[in-house]
């Protein structure tokens, strides 16, 4: 699938390398995973919206967590990345349906042997910055999901 976004065509078929239920259930879409870099489109269903009838806040903090932790593994794929920390700041409602997919583009800041720190920021369809948040992550080895196989991440390790 191909949309065309501000002149520049997007190929929607990249795939999350790791299997996230919540993830699937609200539809995200990773569009770029490189270099520090993620960027994930996301459009609300009118389930994922609150009682002022925009996308719910806890809906876009997922994009936004789901975005960082993206961009921090981008330099570290052999890792996991599990949230320590995430501050989000609301600046205005998101509009769904009517306006079109939100797009997070996150970035990593800085990033040390077991840490990751980032940004990100939801755009609407107009590209208006809608939220952005700060993120703290820790980097986490794979766990195999058998005896004989390293898989998705199904398990981590925190220490």
């Amino acid at each position: 699938m191909v949309v065309c976004r501000l002149f520049q065509a997007v190929d929607l078929s990249m795939k999350f390398s790791v299997h996230i239920p919540f993830v699937e259930h609200l539809g995200f879409a990773l569009t770029k995973f490189e270099d520090g870099e993620a960027e994930i489109t996301y459009t609300a269903q009118p389930e994922h919206l609150n009682s002022f009838n925009v996308v719910h806040g806890g809906a876009t903090m997922t994009l936004l967590d789901v975005c960082m932790a993206h961009a921090a593994r981008s330099v570290e794929l052999e890792m996991g990345a599990v949230t320590i920390e995430m501050k989000t700041s609301f600046m205005q409602a998101t509009l769904p349906l009517a306006t079109g997919p939100l797009v997070a583009k996150a970035r990593l800041i800085h990033r040390t042997a077991t840490m990751a720190f980032t940004e990100g920021t939801v755009y609407d369809a107009k590209g208006r910055a809608c939220s952005h948040s700060t993120g703290t992550f820790k980097y986490v080895k794979r766990l195999p999901t058998s005896s004989s196989s390293v898989q998705n991440l199904n398990g981590i390790s925190t220490d």
